[in-house]
């Protein structure tokens, strides 16, 4: 197996971050176990949410937790790759409105 920079072991040592700070990564995973629990969204739709995030933002780690997870709470393979879909439209959206910043600033210099 080829290693690579992204280190799959590396996910399992997530919690190691409070190491260095305690007070601090407790405080985020606080905040993150909170951000998971049911509430206005199912969890499981928080849980298509969060791996599409993870491939507009493209972490892999992300990208590996959050297809497990999926998995666990029952996603299929066709809403995972929706739902990444739907992030590759609105990263695609985003790079090409910001082509209206470029056109204004073309007229304007080129005037």
């Amino acid at each position: 197996m080829q290693k690579t920079y992204y280190d799959p072991a590396d996910l399992k040592k997530f919690g190691n971050i409070t190491e260095w700070s305690e007070e601090l990564g407790k405080k985020f995973f606080d905040y993150y176990g909170k951000v998971f629990e049911e509430g206005a969204l199912t969890a499981r739709e928080k849980s298509l949410i969060a791996l599409a995030v993870a491939h507009t933002i493209q972490c892999p780690y992300c990208i590996d937790a959050y297809t497990k997870d999926g998995l666990q709470k029952g996603i299929e393979k066709e809403e995972m790759m929706e739902a990444v879909h739907v992030a590759g439209a609105i990263r695609g959206g985003a790079s090409l409105v910001h082509g209206v910043q470029m056109m204004n600033k073309y007229e304007k210099l080129s005037m």
